[in-house]
């Protein structure tokens, strides 16, 4: 029996730097974001129909995703129209990972996990979490990255308060070492019930 893990986080939380971990404990880890970048890429399944719905937005044979922000700031059902051609491509992403993979655990590490209502589906969620200085403070670090531009994610994303409460797991992503010893822990877990 395998177990569907989803892991999911706030911007900043630790949430690409534990997904990692799980890799490296060699947990087959499925990401939401890589395959919406594979679908939009060059060859990507999503180009063409993007190509028919939103002409603009594909710029050397791939969709631009500056050019995708464009076009969602100026319509605003510009996003949903979106969401029905790519959401069914990552369904069959996600299926076709599911039934390659022979394993107790498969992780899917998904951004907006609750939001998209992933979590009627997994087994159980894990959600990464920091106090509210040391995710301003890793965010903020990034490139580019602005005050504002911080404030418009967390307006999009549910609130960490609440990941925490519907969470059948929460880490604390504060140092590598305890989140790397905690990874391991939840591994053991639930490894430990699926042999049950």
């Amino acid at each position: 029996m395998t177990h569907l893990l989803g892991l999911t986080g706030s911007i900043g939380m630790g949430k690409s730097t534990t997904a990692a971990m799980f890799r490296d404990a060699g947990v087959p880890v499925w990401d939401a974001d890589g395959v919406v970048h594979q679908l939009y890429d060059q060859g990507g399944a999503a180009v063409a129909p993007m190509a028919l719905a939103f002409p603009e937005v594909v710029i050397d044979g791939a969709v631009s995703r500056d050019a995708l922000k464009a076009v969602i700031a100026a319509d605003p059902d510009a996003l949903a129209r979106i969401e029905v051609i790519v959401h069914p491509l990552v369904a069959n992403s996600r299926a076709d990972f599911i039934a390659e993979h022979d394993a107790p655990l498969l992780l899917f590490d998904i951004p907006l996990l609750f939001e998209t209502g992933a979590d009627a589906w997994l087994d159980s969620v894990l959600v990464v979490s920091a106090l509210a200085d040391v995710q301003r403070r890793r965010v903020l670090d990034r490139p580019g990255m602005t005050e504002k531009q911080f404030a418009a994610i967390l307006a999009r994303q549910i609130p960490d308060a609440e990941k925490r409460d519907r969470a059948d797991h929460v880490i604390e992503t504060i140092t590598l070492d305890d989140t790397r010893a905690a990874v391991q822990h939840l591994i053991a877990a639930i490894r430990g019930k699926t042999d049950a």
